[in-house]
């Protein structure tokens, strides 16, 4: 879509180079659909042409470009014409003054939809980026679930827009390659679109850190040669075999990814030479019986490693891609990833949910397999009504769309599956709420095992339930479904928002009592009219919000009755009891201990502190969460331990950093260690063990004018060590600053910061 890209006035495109292009896109259409009519194609490049005439990208190219290269890029993915017409219009109604009605007269109401389900959200006003996002994603899954042409489209304008993403400034390039990895690319694996996926992965990872980007680029082409020249000898020894066995069969092979390369890097804290399927061969064939023919093949020209056998065959993955996977053992050590599936298999692992298109005469149906894919979002849409905070809606929705897969039974042989690390709870709510609601214990292949178990692959499961039985808030920090971790979340949601309608009840009639206050003259209209002053829909949440502790009952109280709590007794109390906040003021200024000031949403009387799980130091996103009788624990944005907290999003509350100093004018002062704010953060650096290396290290600490408060070395395997830092920044770009340096120190492989200090 068009925000990747500006859309300033300037006279003129060249129209040889248009007309030239979109005479490609009708012969590609004409190649792959010869049935279609184009006549809708060509109304939509005239109404395109017209309606973005004198619009420039970024680049400087005439804009009606993107939404003809978007166009070709569907035409050659097979799409009919009704979808390459709506990928020649997706930017007309967010980018011209055209409207969807317009659109509808003119092209009908199924281009029309689609359009409007591309087209992002702009008019609403949002509290923050992240909130606009999750809408936007949102309203897209919403039409993609009646319409799938509508994720395609906008999976290919993504894919074009990062290709071109060099143009734009580098904050933006990093906030659209980051959304890219997080929700694009992923969607793309669900859906089965590998190429796709792949291309998408590595055009982000180039922007979101260019200094990994650079490091493994650097170990890969390192390697290339001596990769390539052993992946041809692996080719001519297996295409000798089939020939011997006369199996029908093409051999190809290829490096892996450099984002793939990258995750394994950190996941497994290995070097690239450890990374076991950086190489890998796949071999497609006619037919699943020469599959497995060729699988038993490969194990005896090379032995297989334990453990890395899979046969997505018999059991496809959630995103219903198929191929035998095995890792085996080559001369000299090297070791390989064979994949081996059949031809359709292949398509499908490319193209995807693009790959068998069923559209005809503009009318949409999607073959039983294409439906089987989109369920997932199908039952996604239906938690999304559930969730009313944005930031759980985007968890969620990032936790289903990578999983990795494990595969259960019960005990009647039907298959279960769940994500990688799945527990006895995740089963029993993939069977039905009630049983998850309600479960007590399991079997697992007919062994009593701990709910907080993991499940393997083969596992048969019997879940044991009681009646009247209730989830448990432990069970969040086991269980990886998004099924099951929604449902515990709703649970103690609406039973802890009625606990706390309780407690702030009684609190405001204790209150009331000590005031001799009459709660019975006190309107509905009166506790709506507060409601709406404190931001809530209801009097129940109003009540609820007493009882959670984001407001004091005196506070409330003096809204809903004013002037019947005299200023002596609020000043004489002032230092147990919450104050009023000042009429307007939407935040007030809290001082952490030793820290800099935060502002937190229409409060002034909370005690204010960082969560220790993850440390928050300025400039990073933060949010807050109400703890009873504790105040208000900030916590990063991206803390693993957040979103169990966030179930209950009446405790959550809006901060941020107060405006301050620059940090590096600060820096710049002399003696300026004395008067500026930092913050403790570990670091881990994991690096060659060689003589000068923590000399290097240090300085570059020195240089950017950080403190060292704490240092720990110690030698890894092999001839790898692992140096810890304790160091003093000053805020996110400081510690930004200091992990891009020591990245360049040669010998450096990775640099990680520890959540906790």
């Amino acid at each position: 879509m068009a925000t990747a890209q500006s859309a300033q006035q300037q006279p003129g495109a060249e129209p040889g180079i248009l007309d030239t292009k979109f005479r490609e896109l009708l012969a590609t259409v004409k190649k792959n659909r010869p049935s279609d009519d184009t006549g809708i194609i060509r109304l939509a490049w005239e109404f395109c042409a017209r309606h973005h005439q004198g619009q420039l990208r970024a680049s400087g190219d005439p804009y009606v470009l993107h939404p003809l290269e978007v166009g070709q890029m569907l035409a050659e993915m097979r799409l009919d014409a009704t979808a390459i017409a709506a990928g020649l219009l997706h930017d007309a109604v967010e980018d011209t003054p055209v409207t969807a009605d317009d659109v509808a007269e003119q092209f009908g109401e199924q281009v029309a939809h689609i359009v409007e389900g591309v087209t992002k959200i702009d008019k609403i006003q949002f509290a923050n980026r992240e909130d606009r996002q999750a809408e936007n994603v949102r309203k897209m899954l919403l039409a993609m679930v009646s319409d799938v042409r509508v994720v395609l489209i906008k999976l290919v304008d993504r894919l074009h827009n990062m290709r071109t993403l060099e143009h734009l400034a580098a904050d933006r390039r990093q906030a659209i390659a980051r959304e890219t990895l997080d929700i694009y690319a992923p969607l793309a694996h669900r859906l089965g679109m590998g190429k796709i996926r792949g291309e998408l992965e590595d055009l982000a990872f180039r922007f979101v850190d260019p200094i990994a980007y650079e490091q493994v680029s650097g170990a890969v082409e390192a390697r290339r040669e001596e990769g390539e020249h052993f992946l041809r000898e692996v080719e001519a020894a297996l295409n000798e075999r089939l020939r011997e066995h006369k199996i029908r069969a093409r051999v190809e092979w290829r490096i892996k990814r450099l984002y793939s390369i990258y995750e394994k890097l950190q996941k497994q804290q290995v070097t690239v030479d450890q990374i076991y399927d950086l190489l890998a061969i796949r071999a497609i064939t006619t037919s699943v019986q020469d599959c497995y023919a060729v699988f038993g093949l490969i194990h005896s020209l090379w032995r297989p490693v334990p453990g890395r056998i899979k046969d997505f065959i018999a059991m496809p993955r959630p995103n219903l891609y198929q191929s035998l996977h095995t890792t085996v053992m080559g001369e000299g050590g090297h070791q390989f990833e064979v994949q081996i599936r059949t031809e359709e298999m292949h398509r499908l692992a490319e193209e995807g949910i693009a790959a068998h298109w069923k559209y005809k005469s503009g009318a949409g149906s999607t073959s039983a397999r294409d439906e089987q894919r989109l369920a997932w979002v199908r039952q996604l849409v239906e938690w999304q009504r559930e969730m009313t905070d944005p930031n759980e809606f985007l968890s969620t929705l990032k936790i289903d769309l990578y999983p990795e897969e494990v595969y259960t039974f019960t005990p009647k042989g039907k298959v279960v599956v769940l994500p990688k690390d799945s527990t006895p709870i995740d089963f029993a709510y993939s069977i039905h709420t009630d049983v998850g609601n309600s479960c007590v214990g399991a079997k697992v292949n007919g062994r009593l095992t701990p709910l907080r178990a993991k499940l393997r692959n083969g596992d048969i499961v019997e879940i044991a339930t009681q009646h009247g039985h209730t989830p448990s808030r432990d069970w969040l920090n086991y269980t990886k479904s998004p099924r099951a971790r929604n449902k515990i979340k709703h649970w103690l949601n609406e039973h802890q928002r009625q606990r706390a309608v309780e407690i702030g009840r009684k609190l405001l009639e204790r209150e009331a009592r000590k005031y001799r206050i009459p709660l019975s003259k006190i309107t509905d209209s009166d506790y709506a009219r507060v409601a709406a002053d404190c931001g809530l829909g209801t009097a129940s949440e109003l009540i609820a919000a007493i009882g959670f502790g984001k407001y004091s009952s005196r506070q409330i109280l003096n809204k809903l009755s004013p002037g019947a709590i005299g200023p002596n007794s609020l000043e004489t109390e002032a230092a147990a009891e919450a104050r009023p906040a000042p009429p307007g003021d939407g935040v007030a200024k809290i001082h952490l201990r030793g820290s800099d000031s935060l502002l937190v949403e229409g409060q002034d009387d909370l005690l204010v502190y960082r969560a220790r799980c993850c440390n928050p130091i300025r400039g990073e996103e933060i949010v807050g969460y109400v703890t009873r009788g504790k105040g208000v624990a900030v916590h990063a944005r991206a803390c693993t331990n957040v979103q169990n907290l966030l179930y209950e999003s009446d405790r959550r509350i809006a901060v941020e950093w107060a405006a301050g100093e620059d940090s590096s004018a600060v820096g710049a002062r002399a003696g300026g260690r004395e008067t500026r704010t930092t913050y403790p953060v570990k670091l881990t650096v994991y690096c060659d063990d060689r003589a000068g290396m923590l000399k290097e290290l240090t300085a570059v600490i020195s240089d950017e004018d950080a403190n060292i408060r704490g240092l720990d070395t110690k030698v890894a395997t092999g001839s790898e060590a692992v140096v810890e830092f304790v160091l003093e920044v000053e805020d996110v770009r400081h510690l930004n600053s200091i992990v891009s340096g020591l990245r360049r120190v040669q010998g450096v492989r990775e640099v990680l910061r520890a959540a906790k200090v």
